[in-house]
């Protein structure tokens, strides 16, 4: 028969045993949340189509091998016009893969988290994104090139990661996912 004291310890350790039980799965931590890994981009076209029609001229940043020893090409197809509108359409590629993968898409579906930059030197272009996400600030992947006089100009196309902290402004906080320098001739 159990007496008073060892009825007294045993009670105490269960209510113990189960407040304890109780405070740890409390505790329990949420599952972790998926992590949204940053993406390969190994080329980057820019397509500029002239208002009123004309020849489109082509940007072209492409680094097969990533931070590889293979050097990047950049390639632009021809001059500007001067006093000329173009629509400038933006597409990324990932060729590291033995299948070419299309990162445009992946950058559209996650447009609150992107913002291209672009970063102009001379006075004789000025570019602005065109298009803009659900929150209404701008992405970049469609652009607005107006051109002035002729003479030399070039631009930095910065693509930035801000997942969750994107205000629109260049070049904001979070990661650089792409970042090329093209030199520009305006005649």
């Amino acid at each position: 028969m159990i007496n008073k004291t060892e009825f007294f310890f045993a009670t105490r350790s269960f209510i113990a045993l189960i407040g304890l039980t109780l405070m740890f799965s409390a505790c329990k931590k949420d599952d972790p949340k998926p992590v949204n890994e940053e993406e390969v981009i190994t080329t980057l076209n820019v397509v500029l189509t002239p208002s009123g029609g004309g020849i489109p001229v082509t940007l072209k940043f492409q680094d097969q091998d990533g931070d590889g020893s293979v050097a990047p090409v950049k390639t632009v197809s021809g001059p500007l016009n001067a006093n000329k509108t173009y629509t400038g359409v933006i597409t990324l590629q990932d060729e590291s893969r033995a299948v070419v993968k299309d990162i445009t898409p992946e950058v559209e579906e996650e447009a609150e988290d992107h913002l291209f930059c672009f970063a102009v030197t001379g006075s004789n272009l000025t570019v602005a994104a065109a298009d803009t996400d659900a929150n209404s600030l701008p992405i970049g992947l469609t652009s607005n090139w107006v051109t002035t006089t002729a003479g030399n100009a070039s631009i930095k196309i910065t693509l930035r990661h801000q997942p969750g902290t994107k205000t629109g402004t260049c070049p904001g906080t979070g990661e650089t996912d792409v970042e090329v320098d093209f030199s520009l001739t305006i005649q």
